[in-house]
């Protein structure tokens, strides 16, 4: 297996976040601008970005495998957040990877979520391939979508988005296979409607 904390790829270093990363992370969490499909997912506690660096520390350690701080020089400065990460709640059964990608505004439109989004792909393929890799997304985000589905993604799922401040807001998931028995199952128990299944 290989060591998945440092990555290079064509134009990006995906990094292990470490400590002098936490108020950039926080700084594009907290950008309203970041979050104008899900305004209520804004961050605004200063504290969520050593909380972040702290996260994906510990999941490296454990799983091998969590979010980066991506930069797009050598040292530059971070410009988004992202990879696959084990979240607490898949701890159980086979679990699943979460795709997760977030970047400053100033860099969208390069393309870095699809590039970044291939190399998590192909880490999380390669520390635990019998775990899917889930993408959960806001229907009117077309950007994130389309992301999900230049990496090969396809959609698994469409229903109420639980919890979301807006009532008619839906969420979609993303897979990066065909829904299995077990998938269903474990997804079941997460609350979601397994007839709103798309196989």
């Amino acid at each position: 297996m290989t060591r998945w904390s440092h990555v290079r790829t064509e134009r990006l270093w995906l990094d292990e976040p470490v400590d002098a990363d936490a108020d950039a992370l926080f700084a594009i969490h907290s950008d309203p601008a970041s979050w104008r499909h899900f305004p209520s997912g804004r961050v605004t506690d200063p504290a969520a970005g050593a909380t972040m660096v702290g996260a994906s520390r510990r999941r490296f350690a454990r799983d091998g495998l969590a979010y980066w701080s991506v930069r797009d020089a050598d040292g530059g400065p971070v410009v988004g957040r992202g990879g696959c990460l084990r979240p607490d709640e898949a701890l159980a059964g086979r679990g699943w990877w979460n795709l997760y990608y977030r970047f400053d505004q100033r860099v969208h439109g390069r393309g870095y979520a699809v590039e970044m989004g291939r190399a998590a792909l192909e880490a999380a393929h390669d520390v635990a391939a019998e775990r899917p890799v889930l993408a959960f997304l806001l229907e009117h985000n077309v950007a994130s979508r389309r992301t999900a589905e230049k990496l090969g993604m396809r959609l698994v799922w469409r229903g109420p988005d639980d919890g979301n401040p807006d009532p008619d807001a839906v969420r979609l998931v993303f897979l990066d296979r065909e829904p299995d028995d077990l998938f269903v199952e474990e997804v079941a128990t997460e609350g979601w409607a397994p007839d709103l299944i798309v196989r």
